[in-house]
């Protein structure tokens, strides 16, 4: 690797968090890798749950001066295009039982007068902002790593997997010690702590639910370091 890379797990609407996270990064990297190129990148779910994902959504548009930066698409994210394109009650159904309505609050739109109307939703938004989201590529690969939002399925080359399967796999890929190629950096199943395994590293630690969110720090074969913004209520 010729960079530094700092991916970082699910924020689920916590700005306050990944703003935190972010002034983190820069002064690790201004301490330890000063003058080496770096690329941030984010594993998916900004939005839902948490109280700002509007906020959390312009920030990434942003970027991090000084970085590189990627974002991923996540399962939310999914979820939320999904309702852009349809008013079918049970793709809103899901989004909104899955944190979706803390999304529209900070958007500025209620569902109190209406029903489920993509062009309300699409405007709330602002076309910018679904541009972006609809731009969000799956996947990342920076050798020796491979960053996805919730795994890859196991044994299936990374041309072939099922977008399904990269935002919503858990026990199959979870459950495996197979090699992979890559060492698979994720989110998606949280736990208070980052978890470490010789095929994957999973850094969602449970933003979500005030717990922190986490950055791994990773340059080639060194060991991983971890950076948290400490969770707290919200």
């Amino acid at each position: 690797m010729d960079k530094v890379i700092y991916a970082i797990g699910d924020v689920h609407g916590r700005d306050d968090l990944l703003g935190e996270l972010h002034e983190h990064i820069r002064n690790h990297h201004q301490l330890v890798h000063s003058g080496r190129d770096a690329e941030v990148i984010h594993v998916g779910d900004y939005i839902d749950r948490g109280p700002q994902s509007l906020e959390v959504i312009e920030r990434l548009m942003s970027g991090l001066d000084g970085f590189q930066t990627t974002c991923l698409l996540g399962n939310h994210e999914a979820m939320l295009l999904e309702c852009l394109a349809t008013d079918n009650r049970q793709a809103w159904y899901t989004w909104l039982s899955n944190g979706g309505e803390e999304t529209l609050t900070s958007f500025g739109m209620s569902l109190r007068f209406g029903g489920y109307d993509p062009d309300e939703l699409r405007e709330s938004l602002g076309e910018p902002r679904t541009s972006w989201l609809e731009a969000l590529p799956l996947h990342r690969t920076v050798d020796p790593y491979l960053f996805v939002h919730a795994g890859i399925a196991p044994g299936v080359p990374i041309n072939e997997q099922r977008p399904k399967d990269l935002l919503w796999i858990r026990s199959r890929f979870l459950d495996s010690d197979e090699d992979h190629g890559h060492v698979v950096v994720h989110g998606h199943t949280p736990a208070y702590e980052p978890v470490v395994k010789a095929n994957r590293i999973c850094i969602d630690t449970g933003a979500a639910s005030n717990g922190p969110l986490t950055a791994v720090v990773l340059d080639g074969n060194a060991p991983p370091v971890f950076l948290r913004a400490s969770g707290r209520p919200y």
